[in-house]
């Protein structure tokens, strides 16, 4: 029986998606006040669809038949309409049915549905986008099924519904096609659901980065001025569309200029398509230069307006959500506001709607920042070291367009083959993990995050709540293939190496020039990077500039080394000066070694010390411009051809699939192509920095060869998946506080113990005999130990006694606890029987929020949690998680035999993570698990102590329909 409060309108279905061509649109349930719309909207659809909805002429909508598409119950009856400036362009509506097709209420679970799509919007995807929205409510209203009735030559309609990746059947009935669709998602729902996310949302970037106009609003009648300036910069960039300035102080009528482009009062006035609008008026201006825009069809806005949400107030907030509710109602997207602008370097565009200057260099980098400032340092340090641009961001505030959104147009971009990132905050961390994954197995992600150690947001960024350090974070971002750098000057470095140089197969790198001392500089920065540099080859400071060329040469012939680095300093002639010229003379002599070095390619940077004149031209070969360092090319292949023709280039890492599997991979994999050509080295100021960014390629290098292979989730014939979910239920009840609630010791055990983790019994022992009483039963040798939560875990403290064998010396051991830390009361002292010596681990998984589920491995004590040395791995870890999570700590020897100790049994500690893994991805109302300590022995895992809390599972948004962020 439903309630009356499940009749309430559920605002919580409203949504604002992107579809197909990179326009937006609201999707929202109708109401009674919606009789207007519904008949406007109805008027301007053409018959033939009319008669594809309704199996027979249908001209207009009759009064009941407004009432009945109007009024529903939002349970059995459900109408969803998508929007745009708050008109119907789209309608989709079901009926629960019961099994002869009748009107039904619950528990009836199938329901049948039909769309109406107006014809000027129809090949958008809006049927697509409702589709997955209808199916989301239907399922929240206990719905399984949807039946559709559709007509033959209805091809459109019947390839909404057989494209949509639901297990479906399909007859053939009184002359119409009856679709049954099973709304259960499913891996190919999913991959569907994201392949279209990633179409829509790389098209609205793409709108936004190539637009065939522009406008900038705000241009003042005088030198000067943001306005002004963004228009004079577009102008000296070259930009191939039509350029209109709009300033509604200018006198009406008549013909004006400004920079020598046509000028007009307001947008409308302008008579032309406008594509791109970038707003530089004031913030209360703003609102009316956007009503403006969408009204004359503007796709998309670049708004560098201040005064919103990065201001701290109210009032600011206030005005930030309203511009974007403001512009989506319109179908627009917006980069901002507090924006500093955006570039696009292609040839057929040339866009420079920013506040720099000097536009970057043409070239094969992608660069996205939250920061003006940061992205003025950015762009001086690129241009300073010569590297180019594809496309460049600084999106202020990101109120709409995030990161999120360029990964998604970067990812299949034929002319972006290096990431670069500055974020300052995620807001949806699940997603941007699942898109850096994806690309970052065709493509370098670089990341720097700025507000590490804060732990907030800047002003105007709305991000989720989270639970989880940053270690956390970065150890999980590393997990899925990003780049991960402390500094903008780390990001241009490996930014520069990954741009011009080919990835190398391996850590052995070679090290020679014309310094003893820098060589072993670079030799012990290899070291301390977990490189393997083979013994520098000091070619002596009389080195000449064709020695260098001759060693180059021989050691990228060489078989024992997968990168060069060149260290180099100045010539000193007889009489003391710097020798003139041979800055110039070595970078070509470089750059001839790398041109006729046989395959395998292999990385080559250099160090040098007070050697302008090198530096300078080797960033001039440097440049990333196309052809430079093409990694991408424009046709997509599938997955299969891509992995084949990465592993098919010489000295390369193949990319192989994302390793997320089949339910994120898209129709269409980007195929990495020819190496860089010769020339493309870059030069850097010290060994260190360079042998840091040579480490992260290394790095980046070994992860895509994991990822082209990345593990399998093991099945266990002894997990009782039913068995768990019933106790879950049963403890959960109805009426479970959303905290959750601790689970008492032996539902601890029962639930553990459905996934084949045994947890070994402790017994309490509140006096001394009771303490015996426990022995007995267990059996000796036992342990006594404190639970008091101030003593609990803490062996340092003394509340444990161990290999007790007797009833003399657990007695003993009992007066001695008493004694020295409290009464029994205050201790709770428990027993437990010995298990076999080992090394003590501890193992967690919990549910955040904003990332997922965790699995977190570490060695008990102190000393490991005081050094923060925990792995981290996102849930379901696979059987290579399991490997790396237990190998990626730094205390990691204690479990292979170091110093001479016995090996653990590894094999079981990974069986144990695996299995606690499968709990909570299949449970998501585990949302905390704590196994201390964890005994691995040379023979098998002893879990000694568990705790498990239970709640309503959070809300995954990334297994929803396809949403923007809400405001």
């Amino acid at each position: 029986m439903q309630t009356s409060s499940e009749h309430a309108y559920p605002d919580h279905w409203e949504a604002d998606v992107v579809l197909r061509d990179g326009g937006t649109a609201r999707i929202r349930p109708i109401t009674v006040d919606d009789a207007d719309r519904l008949v406007s909207f109805y008027e301007q659809v053409s018959d033939e669809s009319k008669y594809y909805r309704f199996f027979a002429p249908y001209p207009r909508l009759s009064a009941k038949d407004v009432h009945r598409f109007t009024h529903h119950d939002y349970v059995d009856r459900v109408g969803l309409a998508a929007t745009v400036g708050g008109e119907f362009i789209a309608t989709v509506r079901y009926d629960r049915i019961d099994d002869d097709g009748r009107p039904a209420p619950a528990p009836a679970d199938e329901a049948e549905v039909a769309f109406l799509v107006q014809d000027a919007h129809q090949g958008r995807g809006v049927a697509s986008a409702l589709l997955e929205h209808i199916a989301a409510v239907a399922r929240e209203r206990d719905i399984r099924r949807f039946a559709a009735e559709v007509l033959p030559a209805n091809n459109k309609m019947i390839k909404v519904f057989t494209d949509a990746g639901y297990t479906q059947k399909r007859s053939f009935e009184d002359g119409s096609v009856r679709l049954h669709l099973d709304l259960e998602p499913t891996d190919r729902s999913l991959a569907v659901q994201r392949a279209r996310e990633q179409r829509a949302e790389a098209r609205s970037v793409q709108r936004l980065l190539a637009p065939g106009s522009v406008a900038v609003i705000g241009v003042g009648r005088t030198p000067g001025g943001v306005g002004r300036a963004v228009l004079r910069n577009l102008l000296d960039a070259g930009f191939t569309g039509p350029v209109y300035a709009v300033n509604n102080a200018l006198p009406e009528g008549g013909r004006a200029e400004l920079e020598g482009v046509p000028a007009f009062r307001s947008v409308g006035d302008i008579g032309e398509p406008v594509d791109l609008a970038v707003v530089a008026v004031p913030a209360e201006r703003v609102p009316e230069a956007v009503a403006d825009c969408g009204e004359h069809g503007v796709q998309g806005l670049v708004v560098l307006s201040a005064g919103y949400a990065e201001s701290g107030d109210a009032e600011g907030g206030r005005r930030q959500r309203e511009l974007v509710r403001q512009a989506r109602s319109y179908g627009m997207r917006i980069i901002g506001p507090n924006a500093f602008g955006i570039i696009n370097t292609a040839a057929d565009v040339r866009l420079n709607a920013s506040l720099a200057p000097q536009p970057p260099a043409a070239g094969r980098i992608g660069l996205f920042t939250q920061s003006g400032a940061i992205g003025i340092a950015l762009l001086a340090g690129l241009h300073r070291r010569g590297a180019g641009l594809s496309s460049f961001i600084s999106a202020g505030n990101r109120a709409d367009v995030s990161g999120n959104d360029f990964l998604q147009h970067w990812y299949d971009d034929p002319e972006t083959d290096v990431v670069l990132l500055y974020l300052e905050s995620m807001g949806n961390p699940r997603k941007f993990t699942r898109l850096a994954r994806r690309t970052a197995a065709v493509k370098p992600v670089v990341v720097v995050k700025g507000a590490r150690h804060t732990g907030s947001a800047p002003l105007g960024h709305r991000v989720p709540a989270t639970r989880i350090p940053h270690a956390t974070v970065s150890a999980l971002l590393r997990q899925a293939g990003v780049i991960r750098v402390d500094t903008v000057t780390e990001m241009v470095d490996a930014g520069l190496l990954l741009a011009g140089q080919p990835l190398p197969v391996g850590p052995r790198v070679a090290i020679l020039g014309n310094s003893e001392s820098l060589g072993l500089l670079t030799y012990d920065a290899c070291l301390t990077e977990g490189l393997r540099p083979l013994r520098p080859l000091d070619l002596t400071t009389s080195a000449t500039p064709d020695d260098f060329r001759v060693a180059l040469g021989k050691a990228l012939a060489d078989p024992l080394s997968d990168a060069v680095v060149v260290t180099a300093i100045p010539w000193v002639g007889e009489n003391g000066d710097t020798e003139s010229g041979e800055g110039e003379v070595l970078a070509a002599a470089l750059r001839t070694a790398v041109a006729t070095a046989a395959a395998p390619a292999k990385p080559v940077v250099v160090v040098h010390v007070e050697m302008g004149a090198l530096a300078e031209a080797l960033s001039a070969a440097t440049s990333t411009a196309p052809g430079a360092a093409s990694r991408t090319q424009a046709r997509p292949a599938e997955p299969e051809a891509g992995a084949a023709a990465e592993a098919g280039r010489a000295g390369s890492v193949p990319a192989g699939p994302p390793p997320t599997g089949p339910t994120s991979a898209p129709p269409a994999t980007p195929t990495p192509t020819e190496p860089p050509t010769p020339g493309n080295i870059p030069a850097y100021p010290a060994a260190e920095r360079a042998v840091r960014a040579l480490a992260e390629a290394v790095r980046y290098a070994q992860w895509r060869r994991q990822a082209a292979e990345p593990g399998r989730v093991p099945e266990y014939e002894d997990i009782d998946e039913g068995g768990a979910a019933a106790l879950i239920e049963r403890v959960l009840g109805d009426d479970v506080d959303e905290k959750g609630v601790t689970l008492g010791v032996d539902e601890v055990t029962e639930l553990l113990g459905r996934y084949g983790i045994e947890v070994r019994p402790t017994l309490p022992a509140p006096t001394p005999d009771a303490a015996v009483a426990a022995a007995a039963r267990l059996g000796y040798p036992v342990a006594l130990k404190t639970t008091a939560p101030h003593l609990r875990h803490r062996p340092d403290l003394g509340g444990v006694r161990l290999d007790l064998a007797a009833e003399d010396q657990l007695r003993a051991a009992y007066a001695e606890l008493t004694d020295v830390l409290g009464k029994p009361e205050e201790l709770q002292p428990v027993v437990q029987a010995m298990v076999p010596r080992g090394v003590d681990t501890v193992v967690r998984a919990a549910i955040d929020p904003a990332v997922g589920a965790v699995l977190s491995f570490g060695l008990a004590g102190a000393a490991s949690e005081l050094l923060g040395d925990t792995s981290h791995r996102l849930v379901p870890a696979t059987d290579r998680d399991a490997a790396e999570l237990v190998r990626s700590i730094r205390t990691a020897p204690l479990l292979f035999g170091w110093r001479g100790s016995a090996p653990v049994d590894t094999p079981a500690l990974e069986e144990l993570l695996l299995r606690l893994s499968r709990l909570v991805d299949e449970h998501p109302e585990v949302v905390a698990v704590s196994l201390e300590p964890v005994v691995v022995a040379s023979r098998g895992v002893c879990v000694l102590g568990a705790t498990v809390r239970l709640a309503p599972p959070p809300a995954r948004t990334d297994l929803g329909p396809r949403t923007l962020p809400s405001y």
